[in-house]
């Protein structure tokens, strides 16, 4: 925690330094997204996943991908096991890691694009990276009415009314483990669906 609040203020003295009111954003936008990404780069620093794991975290959302284009239904937990030839044991061991990765994989998907959020963070002030920002915003809502019910609920309260796992699972009627797996599968699900082509130059999702 320490070293992400000192990154964090790292990040303020250089907005301090390099912004520009003539470009036409505020400097408490252009600040937050650089303060961001030098806490997103101080913890890729200690990324502890293998790249078996992340190996594994891609494959799974190709096999949901994969399985519900074969199907025309929602790829469960089962299938995708099934599908990665792995015991559901391990499959939910999966889910969990991929949760902690999840700090890196939207950029994942930016990087798909040959950009990166320290080199983009200059072009947030830009009003055109605005309405770019905007319109992935819609897409992302899109695709996320496109998840079963019961995922979108998870995800709303998680995000939107920032309900912990416990308080999730109180909810649901599951363990907070099952919470954390859960989400794990929505992440897995949604990078299935997201075309990285979609998301615009310069955007950092949330």
């Amino acid at each position: 925690m320490d070293d992400l609040i000192q990154a964090g203020a790292i990040g303020l003295l250089e907005s301090a330094q390099r912004f520009d009111p003539s470009h036409g954003a505020s400097f408490a936008t252009y600040a937050s997204i650089r303060i961001r990404g030098a806490m997103l780069d101080e913890l890729r620093r200690y990324d502890w996943s293998p790249r078996s794991t992340r190996r594994k975290i891609r494959e799974m959302s190709e096999v949901i991908r994969k399985i519900e284009g074969e199907t025309g239904r929602e790829a469960s937990e089962a299938d995708v096991a099934a599908g990665m030839g792995m015991s559901s044991e391990d499959y939910r061991n999966l889910l969990q890691d991929s949760v902690s990765f999840s700090v890196f994989s939207w950029d994942a998907l930016l990087e798909q694009r040959g950009d990166s959020i320290g080199g983009a963070a200059e072009e947030h002030d830009d009003p055109e990276h605005h309405v770019e920002a905007g319109a992935f915003s819609e897409y992302l809502a899109s695709v996320i009415e496109t998840l079963p019910p019961r995922e979108q609920m998870v995800l709303a309260l998680y995000y939107d009314q920032e309900c912990n796992l416990k308080e999730i699972g109180q909810i649901l009627g599951v363990s907070e483990s099952r919470v954390c797996q859960i989400h794990g599968q929505i992440l897995a699900r949604m990078r299935s669906r997201l075309d990285p082509e979609m998301i615009p130059k310069g955007a950092i999702p949330a």
